[in-house]
């Protein structure tokens, strides 16, 4: 019986093995260059995977094979200017490839992971105003309270004079800010130094799982059963359910509490109003936190925005936001340590600002208003991120009905293609020679045009109509955030990582974080 089965599985893989030649040989596309194993199997493009460096593995088939490679028999990557638009753009019928099946729980919608572009577009209509800019005052305290216990971790650590693992402090801040923000609630991150019912730990498997699962999405609902079932076997491994289970209790929390009585308008207008009170500073008592609003759009609307919908927007908020946040703050740290003059040069701007426009300005918070009226600020910001943003991997989209031209060549419908945030945040033709050099002056001196064009290159957060519904909050954290540090601490990496050559060390299954990140922190005597 096993010699039978043995031989059944090796003929049906001879089988699949010929039809991937046929395909290949009669395919339109066979001359397209990469790795000669890419050619025929998904499996050249697991392997990669697996090592967690994609990102860099990505940038040297481009620089052996060209602005087109491929990375797997039927999957593209570009590192053309004109990609990014024709693929992402606005309106483009592009969607999701089948690798963001293994994003969702299995029979299950979440927005990230949605690949429908109509459904996509209804579901975040019902989330996008809650992330508007005109809400980012009502979220300031929220992150002033938890900026405040923050920068007290931080003096006490301080105190220790050994070098601590700012990513594990960055990832606890993100997560408590979200928390506030979501539920009202700190979770205990910053409180406790550590993590909490384990959600660190999973958020460091779940990516993992998710991105070597999505290269086979039809093995997807037998390995998340096989998956969870390890999990559940573990207390470390608890932390997404645990996330759900919080969320629910909140909701059940608010209804008791009766939280949300005076109903919040959540629709087409909602911007209007959210502008309205925001200018005239009146909250009128309510409860303004993600959940509240959910509630209140969910009593407004059962069956449009029911309690998955809740459930599925604050859970998201946590998972998705905190990693994005935490990975941001701990780039901007880290090359502003490795290069002394322009950490100086935005602690002068900091510096001048908190000083210059009178006892308002000398608050110990940075209002958001202040942040942005800091060029300098912004200018690290977004070469940091355009240096190490957050995702890592070719963002996967499906050629249409009727096939595409891209970067000059043709691909007929069903063609898997993307271009990797890391490849084009480093193309020498948009962002000069000094493509890979951390020079924020870029954003301030290259001249109006020249700043325009980069800026419809500048990718951290997606492009077109899957652009991260999140990012104005992420935004308001690190804008918050940075001038603060900058401000109050002097810090110093550790010995290997301060060595000129030196770099550090990241794993990317999806996120790009950062390993042991060590610096030492010093409270700056003013």
């Amino acid at each position: 019986m096993p010699i039978v089965l043995f031989i059944v599985v090796a003929g049906l893989a001879a089988v699949q093995l010929l039809l991937r030649i046929y395909r290949y040989v009669k395919s339109p596309l066979r001359a397209v260059p990469g790795p000669f194993l890419a050619r025929f199997t998904d499996f050249w493009y697991f392997q990669k995977l697996r090592e967690g460096s994609f990102e860099v593995v990505n940038k040297k088939l481009h620089e052996k094979y060209g602005p087109v490679v491929r990375y797997g028999p039927d999957r593209y990557s570009f590192n053309d200017q004109t990609a990014t638009r024709t693929i992402y753009g606005h309106g483009t019928q592009f969607a999701k490839s089948s690798w963001y099946d293994a994003w969702s729980s299995p029979a299950q919608w979440n927005l990230f992971g949605e690949r429908n572009i109509q459904d996509h577009a209804q579901y975040r209509r019902q989330y996008q105003n809650a992330y508007s800019m005109s809400s980012l005052v009502e979220y300031e305290p929220y992150v002033d309270e938890c900026a405040e216990l923050f920068g007290q971790r931080l003096s006490e650590l301080a105190q220790g004079g050994v070098p601590v693992n700012m990513g594990h402090w960055m990832q606890c801040y993100a997560f408590d800010v979200i928390g506030c923000i979501t539920y009202s609630k700190r979770l205990g991150f910053l409180d406790q130094g550590q993590d909490i019912e384990g959600i660190i730990y999973a958020l460091e498997n779940s990516p993992r799982y998710s991105t070597l699962t999505g290269i086979y999405p039809s093995l997807h609902p037998y390995l998340f059963r096989l998956n969870n079932l390890v999990a559940s076997s573990s207390s470390k491994a608890r932390g997404v359910g645990y996330v759900i289970n919080y969320t629910i209790e909140q909701m059940q929390e608010h209804q008791a509490s009766a939280k949300i009585l005076d109903h919040e308008v959540d629709d087409e207008e909602g911007d209007k109003d959210e502008d309205k009170k925001t200018r005239s500073g009146q909250s009128q008592g309510k409860a303004r936190d993600f959940l509240s609003k959910f509630v209140a759009r969910h009593v407004k609307d059962p069956d449009g925005f029911g309690k998955y919908h809740i459930v599925q927007g604050c859970a998201n908020n946590m998972i998705a936001g905190s990693d994005t946040t935490a990975i941001s703050l701990s780039a901007i740290l880290y090359y502003l340590l490795k290069n002394p003059r322009c950490f100086a040069k935005l602690r002068e701007e900091i510096d001048r600002q908190h000083t210059d426009k009178g006892s308002q300005s000398r608050s110990r918070y940075f209002s958001f208003k202040q942040s942005q009226e800091m060029p300098y600020l912004q200018a690290v910001i977004k070469e940091a991120l355009r240096l190490h943003p957050a995702t890592g991997l070719p963002i996967e989209r499906i050629v249409p009905a009727g096939g595409a031209t891209i970067a000059g060549r043709f691909f007929p419908e069903g063609s898997i293609v993307g271009v990797n945030t890391w490849i084009e945040h480093r193309n020498p033709h948009i962002f000069g020679q000094d493509a890979n050099d951390f020079r924020p002056e870029r954003w301030l001196s290259d001249g109006a045009e020249k700043i325009a064009f980069m800026n419809r290159h500048w990718i951290p957060f997606g492009l077109g109509s899957r652009t991260c519904i999140g990012r104005h909050i992420s935004h308001l954290e690190i804008s918050k955030l940075i001038p603060r540090l900058v401000r109050n601490f002097n810090f110093e990496l550790s010995p290997d990582l301060a060595m000129p050559e030196s770099s550090w060390g990241t794993a990317n299954f999806w996120f790009v974080k950062p390993k042991n990140f060590m610096v030492r922190v010093m409270a700056r005597n003013n």
